[in-house]
Parts: structure tokens; C-alpha cells; sequence
């Protein structure tokens, strides 16, 4: 794969907003390497809650990230990216390998997020302790949806249109 066509693909939202179905669409069409940190903990055995155990995966899965970036090969990081400056890092991480970098903001109703989230927990797709109102209505407060500033420091999607 020639470097300059090599990208990292940040997908963005909270849980239940699409993130893992846009990743697989994404991943088969770039083609690329899909990262899927809540995954990942999952095969590990890991509690999907030990925030700890998260943080130090999601380090692990970005050094290997920029691996394989540095090697030609695009990238999916199919976690939240909820903070604006987890996601400047990244992109300029990846600027500095020489790669494109895409950012995929999931945007969806809180309401309809807890229903999904509802629909998740019943069906045992979603295996952790279940994701309630309460959660939701946090995590609300602490994320950081990107605007349209930011949305411009990051290259077109070139998988889309």
C-alpha cells in the first residue's frame, strides 16, 4: 500500500451511536485494520468498566496504531474519542507519520442512544453490566462533540461518496 494513501480513521460518539458498524463498513472499503478497544477487553476477559484496564489498552492499541501506520497500512480506532484533545493528539500523531487523517462524528438523540443501549442489554449483544439513563445522562456532560472548526482540521473521508 503506497504511504500517502495510508489513513487513520477516527470514529467518534457515544456508545450506541453506530461506532462499530461504521468501523466494519469503513474497514472493508479503505481497506483497513480495525481496533475495537471494547472488543479487544472483551476477549481479554477483561470488566468493561475497570476504567484502568481501558485506558492502558487504549494506549497499547494506539502504539500499535502508529505502527502500523508507519508501515503503510490504515487504521480504524473504533473508540469514542470524546475529549477534543485525545483527538488533536491523534491527528497530529499521525500528520507526523505522514498519513491522511479522517475523523467520523456519530451524532444521535440521547433518547434514542438509551433505547439502543436498552435493545443491546436485552438482546446480550452487550455482555458488561447494562448501560443505563443514568450513564448516558453523564457521559452527556463529558463529552465533547467536535464543531465545525475542528471537523475541518481533518482531511475529507476519502471512503464516502
Amino acid at each position: 500500500m503506497a504511504k500517502s494513501s495510508t489513513r487513520l480513521v477516527l470514529i467518534c460518539g457515544l456508545p450506541a451511536s453506530g461506532k462499530s458498524t461504521l468501523a466494519h463498513q469503513l474497514a472493508l472499503r479503505i481497506p483497513a485494520v480495525r481496533l475495537d478497544k471494547d472488543g479487544w477487553a472483551t476477549q481479554l476477559g477483561a470488566d468493561l468498566w475497570d476504567e484502568d484496564f481501558r485506558v492502558r489498552l487504549e494506549h497499547q492499541l494506539w502504539v500499535l496504531s502508529q505502527d502500523l501506520l508507519a508501515r503503510g497500512q490504515s487504521v480504524i480506532l473504533e473508540w469514542g474519542h470524546w475529549a477534543r484533545v485525545e483527538r488533536d493528539e491523534k491527528r497530529l500523531e499521525a500528520r507526523a507519520l505522514g498519513v491522511g487523517v479522517e475523523l467520523h462524528y456519530l451524532d444521535a438523540p440521547l433518547e434514542e442512544l438509551i433505547e439502543r443501549a436498552e435493545r443491546r442489554n436485552a438482546s446480550g449483544e452487550w455482555t458488561a453490566s447494562p448501560m443505563t439513563r443514568a450513564h448516558f445522562e453523564r457521559w452527556a456532560t463529558i463529552f465533547q462533540p467536535p464543531d465545525e472548526e475542528e471537523i475541518l482540521l481533518f482531511d475529507k473521508p476519502v471512503a464516502e461518496g
